[in-house]
């Protein structure tokens, strides 16, 4: 009964505290352990959105031989007032760097990423109204 199914393990570590585990051992923590700060659920599936687009992303500018040097993902969110409290609306950043990047070739990846391949976004986008912009920097040029 496992063929096709994926398996992920939440063991319980202290008070609100999970650490997260998959079959091949990646780990993420859940809430705070030993003195350092953790990340939320839901949070997760913000960071879960953007590294499924920028794995994406990422993957299609290479195989356009794109001159990428560095990529960012940042998400904002907000939630529903009332539970279940999920997320409504869903904001996507994309900082780019790179020399001569096209931005016809950053849209493409994007648009592919979003309407074909990002399974995450593509499911969070059932329940949220995604948005997203992006920007394309020199190398060593600052995001802020």
């Amino acid at each position: 009964m496992t063929e096709g199914w994926t398996e992920v393990t939440a063991a319980w570590k202290n008070e609100t505290t999970f650490v997260g585990q998959n079959t091949t051992g990646g780990i993420v923590q859940m809430g705070p352990l030993d003195g350092k700060p953790g990340i939320g659920p839901m949070q997760l599936l913000l960071v879960a959105a953007a590294g499924c687009t920028g794995m994406d992303i990422v993957s299609i500018l290479q195989k356009k031989r794109v001159n990428l040097t560095d990529m960012q993902v940042r998400v904002r969110g907000k939630r529903a007032d009332d539970y279940p409290m999920i997320w409504t609306d869903i904001h996507l950043t994309y900082l780019v760097w790179g020399k001569d990047i096209k931005p016809k070739d950053v849209e493409k990846a994007i648009r592919l990423s979003e309407t074909k391949y990002c399974s995450v976004g593509i499911m969070l986008g059932k329940s949220s109204k995604i948005s997203s912009e992006f920007h394309i920097l020199n190398p060593g040029e600052s995001a802020e």
